[in-house]
């Protein structure tokens, strides 16, 4: 009994290696001992065990360093007022995945991530890694002293993890990620960076543009592929001073001239679809100088100067808290609404959304680009944005394209949100028609595409 018990005990360790995390009952089975017996050799275990769970849901696992350092990371919160708290800390798992316990906070939890395991990353922490424009500027710009790939898109759990407990001071959502992190997001509150006044704007908006363009942007990760940075600045009735701001070329060139078409388009839409009931957007504000067109929208997972709020994305919701194939905006929405993690209302504004985004022409309504906000285990809607008719970007080689406008009619019961949709997307291709900001070419588009929705709604209400 004694030769068994201590190889056993010889075993623990591989055995919680290969499986992590275990029930009791299934690690002392694969170890031919008894649950009692088992316990006894956790307790006196020499390697970094952890245990999470209740009672008969209780878990165990190996530790797993991340780049050698077996601490905890603490994961903190900044609520709406600007005021930290700490959330749960994250242990990495042999042989892969972590702990961390958000059972108590605001974000919904399917029953495998209860009890605070995680088969990879929480996805809380998730819409963090850096992506697109910025995160590749990002990227490269920490590739040698973090260690990890110019190219995020390669980048591990591990790698992702370890860039945001270093840099991750300036992410989308509320979350900061370890001791390092949060050092420096305090020095930010002790040495703010300047709020630009309306004098300084336009000139520091053309500075940040070729900096962004040349070197990238310190801290910020905002998902996308338009160039942009962020920036503090003040403005009347603002609810907060952080703004994105895209901007196009300089040159004067017809894709740089489409381009800055878009920009003043999404403008615009972004005004329009603030008419539809249930829908929001954030208040946005076109800008020219030095050459470009510049596009403000105001963050609204920021408050005031210091106070954040929790965002996730549609496509990491999915993934994590339904599991369905990649589907439209509506059909995700409305698994969500069966699963009571939407309101139903909520779901309606999401049809209402979709539609809009078809009838401006807008092929590019990827899952990253809809967002909520988790409140009490239930996700609510935040403002729309990324709202512009891209089928009529620039082509890689310059060239402008015409697609034929042909946008979808709905079938019978699709039709009140449809027509609602379809006379905000009227007066958006009317706006673009009027505005003087906008070339001559991409105005003669939207007016022909105005008259088509008109035609269009005519015969679908009759």
């Amino acid at each position: 009994m004694r030769n068994k018990r201590k190889a056993a005990q010889q075993r623990l360790a591989g055995a919680l290696a290969r499986a992590a995390p275990v029930r009791a009952a299934d690690l002392a089975r694969d170890l031919d001992i008894s649950v009692p017996t088992l316990h006894r050799l956790l307790h006196e275990c020499t390697e970094p065990v952890l245990a999470a769970g209740r009672a008969r849901r209780t878990r165990y696992a190996l530790r797993r360093p991340l780049r050698g350092d077996l601490s905890p990371i603490p994961i903190h919160a900044v609520d709406e007022a600007g005021q930290p708290h700490e959330v749960t800390v994250l242990s990495p798992i042999q042989p892969q995945g972590c702990w961390a316990d958000f059972a108590g906070t605001d974000w919904p939890l399917n029953e495998e991530s209860r009890d605070g395991w995680w088969a990879g990353l929480p996805y809380p922490l998730y819409d963090m890694r850096p992506q697109g424009y910025l995160g590749r500027q990002l990227a490269h710009r920490v590739q040698d002293t973090l260690a990890v790939s110019p190219n995020p898109a390669a980048w591990t759990d591990d790698d992702i993890l370890w860039v945001l407990s270093r840099m991750g001071v300036d992410l989308p959502g509320n979350l900061i990620v370890g001791d390092a992190a949060y050092r420096r997001w305090q020095e930010s509150r002790l040495n703010p960076p300047p709020v630009l006044d309306a004098s300084e704007i336009g000139p520091m908006y053309a500075q940040a543009a070729e900096q962004a363009i040349a070197l990238g942007l310190a801290g910020s990760s905002a998902a996308g592929e338009f160039p942009k940075f962020t920036a503090l600045r003040e403005a009347p009735k603002a609810r907060t001073p952080h703004v994105i701001v895209k901007f196009s070329g300089a040159d004067p060139s017809s894709a740089v001239r489409r381009w800055a078409d878009l920009l003043i388009a999404e403008h615009l839409a972004l005004e329009t679809i603030r008419s539809l009931p249930g829908v929001e957007s954030p208040p946005s504000q076109i800008r020219q100088f030095g050459g470009r067109t510049f596009l403000e929208v105001e963050r609204f997972d920021r408050h005031g100067g210091f106070g954040r709020s929790p965002v996730v994305t549609l496509e990491t919701a999915n993934a994590e808290l339904l599991g369905k194939p990649p589907g439209t905006w509506e059909s995700l929405a409305d698994a969500f609404c069966d699963a009571r993690l939407l309101p139903a209302e909520q779901a309606s504004a999401v049809h209402r959304i979709a539609w809009f985004g078809r009838l401006i022409a807008n092929n590019d309504m990827h899952l990253g680009n809809l967002t909520f906000r988790p409140r009490e285990g239930v996700l609510h809607l935040c403002p729309v944005y990324d709202m512009l008719p891209m089928a009529y970007a620039p082509l890689p080689g310059g060239e402008l394209p015409r697609p034929a406008f042909d946008p979808p009619l709905p079938v019978p019961r699709e039709q009140p949100s449809w027509l609602q949709a379809c006379r905000a997307a009227q007066r958006f291709w009317e706006s673009v028609a009027n505005d003087e900001r906008i070339s001559a070419p991409f105005r003669l588009i939207a007016e022909d595409n105005a008259a088509e929705l008109r035609r269009r709604a005519q015969l679908t209400a009759a």
